[in-house]
């Protein structure tokens, strides 16, 4: 069992796929810092109290077991996730978009012709050929 799991674990396909989420990790903290230290920021500016962080609706709850009987709902840290899957998803479109102009192949070098048509019957024969095969009728080089 030991060597299956050996197996399993070092082929190519796991650990491209462990790298691949450690570097996603490390790209959605910089996008979370980027959202964090410049977007929501900026987005503070418009919002009435400067604290995009503590925007949120207050909805009062008649009965509730809370402090106050209200249910906050927190705008602000929606706003920033939100925020945060758009950046991401619009860099992994850009870089799925350019990997795959990358991959794409360059046209297939057009292979020298094998053959020739035969003037007299318009048969196709081989290129080195020096009489039709069908019409036997002598061909020019």
């Amino acid at each position: 069992m030991l060597k299956d799991f050996r197996d399993f674990a070092f082929k190519g396909n796991v650990v491209d796929l462990a790298i691949g989420v450690i570097i996603g990790a490390a790209f959605g903290k910089i996008v979370t810092a980027m959202v964090n230290d410049i977007i929501m920021p900026l987005v503070s500016l418009i919002l009435p109290s400067g604290e995009w962080r503590q925007a949120a609706i207050t909805l009062s709850e008649r009965g509730a077991d809370g402090p106050d009987g209200d249910v906050r709902l927190l705008l602000g840290d929606l706003a920033s996730v939100v925020v945060d899957f758009l950046i991401v998803g619009f860099v992994l479109f850009l870089a799925v978009r350019g990997l795959s102009k990358l991959k794409r192949e360059a046209p297939a070098p057009v292979a020298a012709p094998t053959t020739k048509d035969c003037p007299e019957c318009l048969e196709k024969v081989a290129l080195a050929a020096k009489r039709c095969k069908f019409c036997t009728s002598p061909l020019t080089a």
